[in-house]
């Protein structure tokens, strides 16, 4: 298929060498590729795109980011930082490269100023950002599932632009607690999707889309382990936890909320079975290609959904439709393109 999107696709200032060269040491199997590739915004990966189909990428900073500094005047330095580097970088090659906003979450309305201004100023496509901020010198982590944050989201939904949940690794008592001896669970095995999952879930529960119901959030990796849990999920809210209490913050069924809000990506989860499940569980209105890149790749992503049994109408949905409609882009290579 031509004209696909990517939208969970990774990028890193290439200054900061010693930290690329940790995240590269934890998350990818030949570093020097890695390195050279994921500080490359403008020429590599557009050589792959155009190799293998994909007509435009929405690009956004490598993870764990500035959702790993604890210190707020600091994170927001480098957010601001990242978001200026980065429309400098894809200036003039706006056909085929977008960007997420980074930002700082360590104050809703410093978040909402920035994601503003990136949007406004730069048409940057919405934010991602990387699960939880670190906070107080890494002894607590920032959730923004609670009503302090409604005026950030009030903000996603004024701008009319996506957020994506995407994963970080665990630190300080988490990391300790929970996988310092179990350091193989690290990252996409396991801890990735346990951390945007109770994440998401959190703002189901504690009222956020029912408080924002324009709100929408991107969830990648087939969603997270959520899919597959979904009966459970909603067995559970309704028949039991609604009566007990939490029909006052949670107005919809899970179901509803997957419908009306919540979206997740084929990104770094190649799978036909699972992509077949999800299809059936979520539906194909509410899927998008990915493939993020780098630590995955489009030789892998790309042969494998351009190949996969999906009727004309559903690939030309997740492929790119839906995302054209979600980030309401114009005309970029091959986005008009036959699809069977």
């Amino acid at each position: 298929m031509l004209g696909k999107i990517a939208l969970e696709e990774a990028w890193a200032l290439p200054d900061l060498a010693e930290q690329n060269k940790l995240w590269s040491s934890m998350f990818s199997r030949d570093h020097e590729k890695h390195l050279r590739e994921i500080t490359d915004i403008e020429e590599i990966r557009v050589d792959y795109a155009k190799k293998y189909g994909v007509g435009y990428q929405i690009l956004s900073y490598v993870a764990p980011g500035v959702q790993d500094i604890a210190d707020p005047k600091k994170a927001q330095e480098l957010a601001v930082r990242i978001n200026d580097y980065a429309a400098e970088r894809i200036k003039g090659k706006e056909d085929r490269l977008g960007s997420f906003a980074t930002l700082s979450m360590h104050n809703p309305q410093e978040a909402a100023q920035e994601l503003r201004r990136c949007v406004t100023q730069y048409g940057f496509k919405g934010a991602l950002i990387n699960d939880t901020q670190r906070a107080k010198d890494g002894q607590d982590m920032i959730f923004y599932d609670g009503p302090e944050w409604d005026i950030f989201w009030s903000t996603c939904e004024e701008l009319d632009v996506p957020f994506y949940l995407h994963p970080r690794n665990p630190t300080d008592v988490l990391f300790e607690k929970l996988y310092a001896a179990r350091k193989y669970l690290i990252g996409p095995p396991l801890s990735f999707a346990n951390g945007v999952s109770l994440h998401l879930l959190g703002m189901v529960t504690n009222g956020v889309f029912d408080r924002h119901p324009k709100l929408q959030i991107i969830i990648g990796h087939l969603g997270e382990h959520i899919p597959f849990d979904l009966w459970r999920i909603n067995h559970w809210f309704e028949d039991i936890l609604k009566p007990s209490g939490l029909s006052k913050t949670c107005k919809k069924t899970i179901r509803q909320y997957f419908n009306d809000n919540i979206w997740i990506t084929t990104s770094g989860n190649f799978s036909t079975n699972t992509l077949n499940y999800c299809l059936a569980e979520v539906g194909a209105d509410r899927i998008l290609f990915s493939i993020d890149y780098p630590f995955e790749t489009f030789e892998d992503a790309c042969p494998w959904f351009d190949g996969t049994q999906l009727n004309g109408a559903d690939r030309k949905k997740i492929g790119r439709e839906n995302a054209k409609k979600l980030f309401k882009l114009g005309a970029y290579p091959d986005s008009e393109t036959l699809v069977i």
